[in-house]
């Protein structure tokens, strides 16, 4: 409950009295041991006491006043506290729990001691000026009184005076004068027109304040800080030849100011200085945080009122910064201040522009990073991060990709270490910044690409067309062949039930290595179920929260989307559809284009399998593929048909193809006995009733799961826990006389075989 310090307090105060041999521990001696304690004696100090006065007539006191203990037969009894000790730090301990803290300091125990009005330790206090609110407000908000109070006006108007001498201005703004000249700032490459046009509104003679809107990461501030930088380099009109810019800090204007009218007082100092100077550009990066900034609760007299007078003179040239969804949100409804600034739009600059950017900063990080930039790795930084890097904008996020493309080679070892960074060496930042594979297939990949379909194949069997269909357009993508605006695939699987259209899909997401997000359509059967995909509009509950389907691609931007049973949605789906399989993004209701290019999107329908199994008329087989077709025509629109890469038909299961799926079922069964190290043995009469009983044409081979977990997993399961199994053994399913499947088991340690 006590901390450490005030414990360490009571021990000296118990010393101090032992060693004069006081024969009480009195409020006196605590207060004396408290002079020395880290928290008393912080507080004391911020209430303006002088401690070294108050230690000097303490002392004086306590060896005047304290009784001693005399020499005797009880001269070895110990120090014994008053009644006025024991309550001061009763008082201390309850205050200290009744506010929800733990630990007990000196400066509670300061407080408390004010209780005890009648003890010379109080008098003391009051004496030094000391009284227990400013202790508490010392303990509670950190208010120093020797710091706010005390002072009379003329003292008051000496420490503005005196803030004033040592130039606000440049305790709370920086000199992007003095930073170009130090080589802080970069130099700004292309934005003539925007210079242009900033250096013409400043030149007004009213309203000379222009105000730059753009999206993040276009070059706003660097407009700024460039037009500082031709200023200091004499590349600027003579007009503001002579010019200073200063980019003010509203952080450190605001931090500190705990009263009323810190803040006014410091910004209008601020104000006063740069009106002084002719030459003066004040430049508010984020401009928009202004408006309220330094307000008093229910106040309006906030940093842009100050402003808003000096703005309209023409004594003050201020250059603001914000992005267009700040300008409409919270600039623009100010309209008294918008008026005073000539907005100029900064758009984001072609991937040409972007090339020269970079090649103008090229030896800035070259000397970073010791490494040099060949033009193929620029170009290709300025085109990869404008189409893999959808959420942010030229050039910001081609300048991080070469400044990456440096760092990364910092970390290698040096022998490892290459001296020229390349255009694979940008393509392996870009792919770790989009989180998508590389442009440049490595060795690895290509072997997987040229086994994509024997692998899948040897997983859903009796599908090869359907694979083959879908590993071909996969590879004309990573070729680079295919169309670049859309995504890798779009696939609709059509065919009955259980013959392995997700099963396809969800083994192409393991075999890619990449992750499959699955939605299952059953659940979008209402219009408004739409809202979940894409996210909910303005005014509802969740509007802020994004879709489910916009969200999962955001965060796997290189996944499998699995549309399960797409015919039982909603056909207001299938127009959301339109613009992923047309364009590769969806817009969802926050405004964020999302990338689908980089995405393989499978719907899945039974739509047309009735007319599949129409029995045929006659002697001759008759094909109903065509009227299966038809049916999948009239509910899907020709829009939504025509932009898909293919509609791939699942067929119906033939014998052979069962016989594999009994064996797959097996081996997956064997792997989970090999756990209970249980071997699994099944004839060839066995899996043939298997085939015969788990096929239904309708059903496909999901019945199969049904009978292997009916017929073989249950009887398996006895045996483990209670049986012949549950030590590990051998087991042998063969077809028995009744037509029934029948066990033959072997323990481990039993070699003789047991029916």
């Amino acid at each position: 409950m006590l901390n450490k310090d005030l414990e360490h307090s009571l021990n000296q105060a118990f010393v101090f009295a032992r060693e004069h041999r006081h024969e009480f521990m009195t409020v006196e001696h605590l207060l004396l041991a408290l002079l020395d304690n880290a928290a008393a004696h912080e507080a004391l100090q911020a209430c303006g006491a002088n401690i070294e006065a108050m230690r000097t007539e303490l002392t004086d006191f306590v060896k005047d006043t304290t009784p001693l203990i005399m020499d005797g037969p009880e001269s070895d009894r110990e120090t014994q506290p008053t009644l006025g000790f024991q309550r001061v730090l009763q008082r201390a301990v309850f205050h200290v729990q009744s506010s929800g803290k733990d630990e007990v300091t000196g400066a509670n125990v300061l407080v408390a001691i004010f209780s005890e009005q009648e003890s010379q330790a109080v008098y003391i206090l009051k004496k030094s000026d000391v009284t227990r609110l400013d202790v508490v407000n010392f303990i509670s908000h950190g208010v120093s009184k020797s710091d706010d109070e005390g002072l009379n006006p003329s003292e008051a108007e000496e420490e503005v005076e005196v803030e004033e001498g040592a130039s606000v201005l440049s305790k709370f703004s920086t000199n992007l004068n003095v930073a170009v000249k130090e080589g802080r700032i970069d130099p700004l490459i292309g934005r003539d027109q925007e210079v242009e046009r900033t250096v013409q509104v400043l030149c007004r003679r009213r309203k000379n304040n222009p105000l730059l809107v753009g999206e993040a990461g276009v070059g706003k501030t660097a407009i700024a800080e460039g037009l500082a930088y031709r200023i200091v380099h004499e590349d600027v009109p003579e007009v503001i030849a002579e010019a200073t810019v200063y980019s003010l800090d509203l952080g450190g204007l605001l931090a500190g100011t705990k009263y009323r009218g810190d803040f006014e007082k410091r910004l209008k100092a601020i104000l006063k200085e740069l009106s002084e100077d002719d030459h003066a550009i004040l430049f508010i990066d984020e401009i928009h945080t202004i408006i309220g900034a330094g307000a008093a609760s229910g106040g309006v007299m906030d940093a842009s009122n100050l402003l808003k007078p000096k703005l309209s003179s023409g004594e003050l040239r201020c250059i603001g910064s914000t992005t267009f969804q700040e300008y409409q949100g919270i600039f623009e409804k100010d309209r008294a201040l918008a008026r005073r600034f000539q907005k100029i739009d900064v758009v984001e600059p072609s991937v040409d522009d972007t090339t020269k950017i970079l090649m103008g900063l090229k030896s800035r990080y070259e000397d970073h990073h010791g490494v040099r930039y060949t033009q193929k790795a620029i170009r290709a930084a300025a085109q990869l991060s404008a189409k893999y890097i959808s959420e942010r904008h030229l050039p910001d996020k081609a300048i991080d990709v070469i400044d990456e493309a440096g760092a990364s080679q910092r970390l290698v070892a040096p022998s490892k270490r290459k001296k020229t960074i390349n255009v694979g060496e940008i393509e392996h930042i870009i792919a770790k910044m989009a989180r998508i594979p590389e442009k440049s297939v490595s060795a690895s990949d290509k072997e997987s690409l040229k086994n994509l379909d024997r692998n899948l194949k040897m997983v859903v069997f009796g599908q090869d067309k359907a694979i083959d269909t879908l590993t071909n357009a996969i590879r004309l993508s990573r070729s680079g062949l295919g169309n670049e605006n859309k995504p890798i695939g779009s696939f609709l699987f059509a065919g009955p039930t259980g013959v392995g259209k997700t099963e396809v899909t969800q083994q192409l997401a393991k075999t890619m290595g990449v992750e499959l997000a699955r939605f299952d359509m059953s659940e979008y059967m209402e219009r408004h179920a739409v809202s979940r995909l894409i996210g909910a509009p303005p005014g509802y509950v969740g509007f802020d929260q994004g879709g489910l389907l916009t969200d999962a691609v955001i965060k796997n931007p290189y996944t499998v989307v699995l549309l399960d049973e797409i015919e039982k949605a909603h056909s207001d789906i299938y127009n959301i559809l339109l613009q992923v399989m047309d364009h590769g993004t969806l817009t969802d209701n926050n405004g964020r284009k999302v990338d689908f290019r980089n995405v393989v999107l499978v719907m899945t329908t039974n739509a047309g399998v009735q007319e599949t199994v129409r029995k045929s008329i006659g002697f001759k087989q008759q094909d109903h593929s065509h009227d299966a077709l038809a049916e999948i025509n009239r509910i899907f629109t020709p829009e939504f048909r025509n932009r898909l890469d293919a509609i791939v038909w699942f067929n119906h299961l033939d014998t052979e193809v069962i016989l594999q799926v009994v064996d797959k079922f097996i081996v997956e069964l064997q792997a989970q006995l090999d756990a209970k190290g249980v071997s699994l043995e099944v004839t060839a009469d066995a899996r043939a009733w298997l085939a015969d009983k788990g096929y239904d044409k309708a059903m496909g081979a999901r019945p199969m799961a049904r009978l292997i977990q009916d017929k073989v997993k249950k009887e398996l399961a006895n045996e483990l826990l209670f049986g012949r199994l549950t030590d590990g053994g051998n087991v042998r399913i063969d077809l028995g006389e009744d037509d029934e499947l029948s066990f033959d088991y072997e323990r481990e340690s039993d070699p003789e075989a047991q029916a």
